[in-house]
């Protein structure tokens, strides 16, 4: 069995589902609409330039889940996948996961972005399992922090093999022969740098360049 790895956000959706959690929050009065939409915005300027801090981002965006309950944050989340996620599904990506779902591939997402907010766009895309970074959960609420490794950059190498130890377990036979990584970000080149089938998806220009100087596959899922 192959694996297929796939990105979330920009690759497999037309937009950024973390961003997006934070602009929904805005338009929730969730949070405060001018100070938090701004910081959303410059970390999301930060993460694209492949400089921000993590660590200060997961403070910023964990924290309003601590005001809500479980039963509160799942129907927010069913709305926002309404209005936020459902407009910017790809066709087309939806089309690649068919294509290596029928080729018998092992369907992977492996994702910075919290589990709250993208467990249950990887559920409706039908694949496989998710590697995301855990938000901590104690009595049933979120505390705001993370737990384990984040699932960013170099974490992410460290995640998928923590995981690969565990993939019997989940139907997968840990090989990594032939496996593939699609992604439309230069925070994923470490990653990328380690699959033998490295895929770039509407890179950024970073990307976009390294991939062209070192022959990977650049293709779209939006045209």
């Amino acid at each position: 069995m192959r694996l297929a790895i796939f990105d979330l956000d920009n690759t497999l959706i037309a937009g950024d589902s973390d961003h997006g959690w934070g602009e929904f929050m805005v338009a929730q009065g969730m949070v405060d609409p001018v100070v938090y939409k701004r910081a959303n915005d410059q970390f999301y300027a930060d993460y694209e330039r492949g400089e921000m801090d993590l660590q200060a981002y997961l403070n910023f965006s964990l924290e309003p889940l601590t005001r809500y309950t479980q039963e509160e944050l799942s129907s927010l989340h069913q709305k926002f996948m309404q209005e936020v996620i459902a407009p910017i599904r790809l066709p087309q990506a939806e089309a690649l996961l068919a294509k290596h779902r029928a080729d018998g591939d092992y369907l992977l997402i492996i994702t910075s972005t919290n589990g709250f907010i993208t467990k249950p766009i990887a559920e409706s895309l039908g694949v496989d399992d998710i590697l995301a970074t855990d938000a901590e959960i104690i009595n049933d609420r979120y505390t705001g922090k993370m737990t384990g490794i984040p699932c960013f950059q170099d974490g992410k190498i460290t995640r998928l093999h923590q995981w690969l130890e565990t993939a019997a377990d989940k139907g997968f036979d840990g090989d990594l022969t032939d496996c593939y990584f699609y992604s439309d970000s230069i925070n994923d080149l470490p990653l990328m740098q380690e699959v033998p089938n490295p895929v770039a998806v509407d890179p950024d220009d970073a990307l976009r360049q390294h991939a062209e100087q070192h022959g990977w596959p650049v293709i779209s899922l939006r045209d």
